[in-house]
């Protein structure tokens, strides 16, 4: 069975770290690039962070930079989003998704595509950051 899945996410105070896991069962992971997208109820879909295939090259959205770091161990089979001083705004469902990289021009536009170029979604984790 194709698909990915998520994990990691939880109740932490402003200023904590998570780190988010996104595993790949049924396909080799490395050969996509790979992004993570956040979404409040009611609003659209937002690429937080993105990552290629072949050279890790990597896009943060302004919201995350400097606080979010996306990495990806191939010989595990995934992805991963290292969150830190996170802040109440970072609420929302987390889920990471697998786009052929021949859809892509660079790993920027990738994270700024329609959610329907992809072609495997997570079902999401729950990253809530409260006090």
């Amino acid at each position: 069975q194709v698909r990915l899945v998520e994990s990691g996410g939880g109740l932490v105070q402003p200023g904590g770290s998570l780190r988010l896991s996104c595993a790949a069962s049924g396909f080799a992971l490395d050969y996509y690039a790979i992004g993570w997208f956040r979404q409040l109820p009611g609003k659209e879909r937002e690429g937080v962070s993105c990552i290629s295939d072949r050279d890790d090259s990597s896009y943060y959205a302004d919201s995350v930079k400097g606080r979010f770091t996306i990495s990806r161990d191939n010989g595990k089979n995934a992805v991963y989003l290292q969150m830190s001083s996170l802040k109440v705004e970072d609420t929302a469902g987390y889920f990471c998704a697998a786009i052929d990289p021949a859809e892509i021009t660079t790993v920027q536009a990738m994270c700024l595509m329609p959610i329907t170029k992809y072609d495997y979604w997570g079902q999401g984790t729950q990253v809530t950051v409260s006090s």
